[in-house]
């Protein structure tokens, strides 16, 4: 079988594909021929060994996936070949097969394709954890989504529109704005065009109840300025470059909370809230409330314009690499 590799730590141009030995299933693993695997920003950091996680050499990158399962462990009582799942896996997914704990993948919907089912788990998973267990978010409160073109950015935005309340989309150009619009936003805020803190504060005198921030750098401390009394600052990445150094006098002054949102984490520390949390997701997907925008699908080989194309922030959804048919 085929992988992409991370042979020593650098940008995606140090990545190879390599022939590697079919994994062994054991235990509760199902091995899994994955069809496709969606990118996210911290497979960007991890090939780099700056993401929380860190591999041993050489490993396959890739944090989720879709697939068929071909074979499953002695231990594993609810999955059986053949069935199509998606999953969270934290690194190995840029490869034709992979092994991955039982509880890590669930069974995709019929209606659901691989490519969208590549797209769903994490972005989903983040924001409806951020928004639900970390914010509260309650219907009539405003919602601002920083990097609202993004793939966390725009699920939050579908999430805060199902949820009940008011959503205001932040990003770099008309055109992710518009994205962002067709995906429920009521307010658009280029902050290219505009000051970010002064839009908020014209436009919502009275502050912001909850705002998502998987940019950081320059944008979170602007945002934070804009909060509501009892609001809710969501700490959720870094995707324009710099951890930002907030002012701590500013969560006193806004009586305001800034929380983490750490879903992968969440997933091991609070399994059944997560279990509730996906059977959810699906409710709103078989609804029709939420639907995966897929930006581009690249070829397994072309996996660096694939990384290229997040790391430059031009994707408007998510980016997949299509591994096998």
């Amino acid at each position: 079988m085929r992988a992409i590799l991370c042979k020593e730590l650098g940008p995606a141009d140090k990545l190879v594909i390599e022939d590697v030995p079919s994994p062994e299933v054991t235990g509760s693993g199902v091995k899994v021929k994955v069809k496709a695997a969606g990118l996210n920003f911290p497979d960007t950091l991890i090939i780099e060994g700056k993401y929380q996680i860190k591999p041993e050499l050489p490993f396959s990158p890739g944090g989720e996936m879709a697939g068929e399962i071909v074979e499953v462990g002695p231990d594993v009582k609810h999955l059986k070949p053949g069935m199509r799942v998606m999953g969270l896996t934290g690194y190995g997914s840029f490869a034709e097969e992979m092994v991955v704990a039982e509880n890590r993948v669930i069974p995709v919907p019929d209606a659901m394709s691989d490519e969208t089912a590549a797209a769903f788990s994490m972005v989903y998973g983040t924001s409806y954890h951020a928004l639900k267990q970390r914010a509260h978010i309650q219907p009539g409160e405003t919602l601002l989504v920083l990097g609202a073109s993004g793939g966390v950015g725009l699920a939050a935005v579908e999430l805060g529109k199902a949820m009940g309340a008011t959503v205001i989309a932040a990003a770099s150009t008309d055109d992710k704005l518009q994205v962002a619009k067709e995906a429920g936003a009521d307010d658009l805020i280029n902050y290219s065009d505009e000051d970010l803190k002064q839009a908020l504060k014209s436009r919502y005198p009275n502050g912001i109840d909850v705002i998502y921030d998987p940019v950081g750098d320059r944008f979170t401390e602007p945002a934070l300025r804009n909060m509501a009394w009892n609001g809710r600052f969501l700490i959720v990445g870094f995707a324009a470059g710099e951890i930002p150094k907030i002012p701590a006098n500013l969560a006193l002054l806004k009586g305001c909370s800034i929380v983490g949102v750490f879903w992968g984490a969440f997933t091991q520390h609070e399994p059944k809230e997560h279990i509730q949390n996906v059977k959810e997701l699906m409710q709103l997907f078989a609804d029709g409330k939420i639907n995966p925008r897929v930006s581009e699908v690249f070829p397994f080989e072309q996996y660096q314009d694939a990384l290229a194309a997040l790391t430059s922030r031009r994707a408007k959804g998510k980016v997949v690499l299509k591994v096998s048919d």
